[in-house]
């Protein structure tokens, strides 16, 4: 494959990317309407809000409807853009369906089993009653393993539920989920272009523009909050489109790019299990020992966190992509990268009070009054 900034991808650029945009920018208007328009006023009326204390940080009562905007907004660009097959149609009824039957727990907490059990339900339904599923493991070198049923069920089953569970425990701070799953999508509509899937790149541009609608409102210091509802919808929603992505088209590591891109949530969310079983506390219970957590204990602000996890999330997805023929994307990421670190850099350092200590440099300035 050819580098995705050589003439040949540019030249095929408009037919294999452009069918994401208008569903990116449809879904994002649309959730940034939704947000004022239904989703505060509904989280105000019904009482679903987040309060202050515990293990939240926030000062203030807060909406958290915000994963009913989103969906509003990604089901607003399937209806318009996606074709009526059995596919789509499984996508938009199980995200519904995660978003619908979560706002219970953001509204009153369900009990960890009954919690666990709505994930492999959802999963569930997607696997069998929709056929969503991944029903092989490609290798390198066109080495293709297929599964048997039982094993593709559960395989399928198993990464749907780890999805929404990776999303669910990301979404500890202003921005952090909604952010890191736009680029999660962008990545894997970066794939589904280079491999000429024109379904994959307008469902992952539906996903990248209702969390890019919901970041205006989210982003630090957040006016709403996804709640549970949200981080399960997009959880399973991007578990589904990266398995539909998989089942077009045998490609070696084709879970790569989705997979690396989250690799840091997926790393923090395999650690967070283990830290509480050693600790013989449920898995279910909360705590503030997460890594965005932990970076904002060592000085780093809301948005400072996000700019750390944007920038990982990038360059490991840009990794990914290097498999798919995107190798100069990563040049393009490092760069993109290396601002992202370099201004949280100073902003600690201004926030520190850090001097230099060079009275030399004083020569190089103009004296007061000289000008």
């Amino acid at each position: 494959m050819t580098a995705f900034f050589s003439g040949s991808a540019l030249s095929n650029l408009t037919d294999h990317l452009l069918p994401g945009l208008w569903p990116l920018l449809v879904a994002l208007v649309v959730c940034a309407g939704a947000v004022p328009l239904a989703a505060i006023p509904l989280s105000r009326r019904f009482g679903v809000m987040a309060e202050p204390g515990g293990r939240h940080s926030h000062t203030n009562s807060t909406p958290l409807l915000g994963g009913l905007a989103m969906w509003i907004g990604f089901a607003t660009a399937l209806i318009a853009f996606l074709p009526r097959d059995l596919e789509t149609l499984g996508i938009l009824v199980v995200s519904g369906l995660a978003t619908g039957i979560l706002v219970v727990d953001d509204r009153r907490s369900m009990p960890p089993l009954v919690k666990l059990g709505v994930q492999v339900g959802l999963a569930v339904v997607a696997v069998v009653l929709f056929d969503i599923k991944i029903r092989f493991f490609s290798l390198p070198g066109g080495h293709i393993i297929d599964f048997a049923l039982p094993v593709a069920i559960g395989v399928s089953v198993f990464w749907l539920v780890g999805m929404q569970n990776t999303v669910n425990f990301l979404d500890g701070s202003d921005g952090l989920a909604a952010g890191v799953v736009a680029i999660v999508a962008i990545v894997l509509m970066l794939a589904a272009g280079q491999l000429r899937q024109t379904e994959v790149v307008q469902l992952s541009g539906a996903l990248a523009g209702c969390c890019a609608g919901f970041l205006i409102f989210n982003f630090s210091p957040a006016r709403i909050f996804m709640g549970d509802s949200g981080a399960h919808f997009l959880g399973i929603a991007l578990g589904m489109i990266s398995i539909v992505g998989v089942a077009k088209v045998a490609v070696a590591f084709a879970l790569a790019a989705p997979v690396l891109a989250l690799a840091v949530p997926i790393v923090d969310t395999g650690w967070a299990i283990l830290r509480r079983r050693l600790r013989g506390t449920s898995v279910a219970v909360g705590d503030r020992l997460h890594l965005h957590h932990r970076l904002q204990s060592f000085g780093l602000d809301a948005r400072q966190t996000c700019y750390v996890f944007y920038a990982a999330s990038a360059l490991l997805g840009a990794l990914g992509l290097t498999l798919f023929g995107h190798g100069r994307v990563l040049a393009v990421v490092l760069v993109v990268t290396g601002v992202l670190v370099s201004t949280v850099a100073a902003d600690l350092l201004q926030h520190a009070g850090l001097r230099v200590p060079a009275p030399w440099l004083r020569r190089l300035l103009s004296e007061p009054g000289s000008r």
